[in-house]
């Protein structure tokens, strides 16, 4: 005990938060859970379990306190880092206007609730803003993990991840008049404003600078000394530069860690920069988590459970309902909507953020505080087993009824009456790169094609250019039977959506004994699979690559 006094109370805290993420870990991967909510859970044990106070009392919990804003800086800082302006331009549609109905709509859903519940003014616009933001990080990894990165669902995700990233820039520059500060009641609201944007401005104007000329210099002058560890440290340095840059500016860390991100994410470093740091990306969010987690008092937190749970349910549904909604109008089928809209129904990093803050400008009480911490961090942590249960969810819900109704294009009639004569065609499903060139080169030697792809821009081109389209999801039998399987030739699956494709395989087997099927893995583990299940052929990315790459070696070297 007189040992563990004369440790550095940070040095306590880190050891205590890695050891206690490592047990937790094991016993959630044991149980198949999520460990985002074992790194959550690991902070509220040692927060709640008395060893805080048994090491150092009171010097540690403002340790915790300056853990939690290093841990949110380098969160924003890997954030910023993935946004990608490349990504953007091709889900645009999808990014400002699906992303915009989404929040205007979680906004003013959680602005009615916090009314409600008898906030007002600066709490609610706070609330409204917390509430409507989603989990990236979350979101995005449990569709990896369900092997639909490259879904629509998918799509529809990233698409208003990167709105909501763009909306809360802006709304960190407005944060400074939201929150004012010790004194600033002395100060018209005039003058505010007046300050703010200047000290925005500057902060633009410089974070531009850096971005434009000294960032790319110095990683360049770095780079010439071929030293790795130097680049890795320089690309930190940078982060933490233009966090303090934030900070000195009453800004905020997090937004200066954000654009710091924002500035090398279209530069040629970028490749190496992720591969430096997205081996520690994880150490960020695992500490960013636990420092949430210790910040949740487990005594107040059962005191209001009513209140959490009511929060938590509430969020989750509301979010989920209004997401799949606009996700349907956005041209998705069914079952993919709801898959974006339980992949983006927990609350986000950027809203464990704001509260944080918003706690500090007291807002509001300990008690609703804890509550509204406690239904955010925990919508989080139900978030991958909701989206495991989503798949199932859907299809139950279309045996009953929902979505019976296939969506449909404008202009559809005279092409729906090519389909219904086809014959002797290929069914090609996925219209990406390697969809439209299969696509040309059977149109060249001859071969009347059919088109099945689930995005709705794709589909319209294809109309207006003639090509008998489908917008139809491979996986439900009604597709099949809309393409005329029973008169086709071949299909081809082209995208590398392995689950995707196991169920569209089956159907097509089950139509279908004799027709050929060609079909596109990701991985070596999903060829045999999907030939157990009745493809002809299975063309795998990682053969094909090897195989181009030995070959170009070959031709180098003569």
């Amino acid at each position: 005990m007189l040992a563990a006094a004369d440790l550095p109370p940070l040095f306590i805290l880190l050891a205590l938060m890695l050891v206690g993420v490592v047990l937790i870990s094991l016993l959630l991967l044991r149980l198949q859970q999520s460990l985002l909510a074992g790194y959550f859970l690991c902070g509220v044990v040692i927060a709640n379990s008395g060893v805080i106070e048994l090491l150092g009392g009171g010097s540690m919990h403002s340790g915790i306190a300056q853990m939690s804003e290093f841990g949110v800086m380098l969160l924003m800082f890997t954030l910023g880092l993935e946004f990608s302006l490349s990504d953007l331009k091709y889900v645009r549609r999808l990014a400002f206007v699906g992303g915009g109905w989404q929040m205007a709509g979680c906004m003013g859903a959680a602005a009615a609730g916090a009314l409600a519940a008898g906030l007002s003014g600066t709490a609610v616009v706070l609330v409204a803003v917390a509430m409507a933001m989603s989990s990236t990080a979350v979101s995005l990894k449990s569709f990896q993990d369900l092997g639909q990165e490259g879904s629509p669902g998918a799509r529809m995700a990233l698409a208003v991840a990167i709105f909501q990233d763009l909306f809360i820039i802006v709304f960190f520059l407005v944060l400074p008049l939201l929150l004012p500060q010790p004194g600033d009641e002395k100060v018209s609201m005039l003058a505010r404003v007046g300050s703010l944007a200047w000290r925005g401005g500057l902060f633009v104007l410089l974070a531009g600078v850096c971005a434009r000329w000294v960032i790319p210099a110095l990683l360049y002058a770095v780079t010439r000394t071929r030293n790795r560890e130097l680049f890795t440290l320089s690309v930190v340095g940078c982060c933490i530069g233009l966090a303090f840059l934030g900070g000195m500016l009453h800004l905020g860390l997090a937004l200066g860690a954000f654009v710091a991100g924002l500035a090398v994410s279209e530069s040629i470093y970028k490749p190496r920069i992720l591969a430096d740091v997205m081996p520690i990306k994880d150490l960020f969010l695992t500490l960013f988590f636990v420092s949430v987690g210790l910040m949740v008092d487990v005594r107040m937190a059962f005191l209001h459970w009513p209140s959490v749970l009511l929060l938590t349910v509430s969020l989750m549904i509301v979010k989920s309902f209004l997401i799949t909604f606009i996700a349907r109008r956005m041209g998705l089928v069914h079952r993919q909507a709801l898959m974006a809209g339980l992949g983006l129904s927990s609350a986000g990093e950027f809203s464990l953020v704001l509260l944080q803050k918003a706690g500090s400008g007291e807002l509001w009480g300990a008690d609703v505080q804890q509550v509204l911490i406690a239904a955010s961090a925990l919508s989080m942590g139900l978030l991958p087993a909701l989206m495991r249960a989503g798949e199932p969810l859907g299809g139950w819900l279309e045996r009953r009824g929902w979505g019976r109704r296939r969506p449909r294009l404008p202009d559809a009639g005279i092409l729906s009456q090519r389909i219904k004569g086809m014959s002797d065609h290929a069914i090609i499903v996925g219209h990406g790169p390697v969809g439209e060139k299969l696509n040309k080169s059977l149109q060249d030697q001859g071969i009347a094609t059919l088109v099945i792809d689930l995005n709705a821009d794709t589909v319209r081109t294809l109309k207006r250019q003639g090509q008998p389209v489908l917008f139809a999801d491979a996986a439900h039998e009604e597709t099949w039977e809309l393409s005329r399987l029973r008169e086709a030739r071949l299909v081809a699956f082209t995208f590398p959506d392995a689950p995707v494709i196991a169920e569209g395989i089956a159907i097509v087997r089950h139509l279908r004994q004799d027709i050929a099927i060609l079909a596109r893995a990701r991985f070596a583990s999903d060829v045999e699979r999907l030939k157990r299940l009745g493809a002809t052929a299975v063309v795998n990315d990682e053969l094909e690559a090897g195989r181009s790459i030995v070959e170009q070696a070959l031709v180098m070297q003569g």
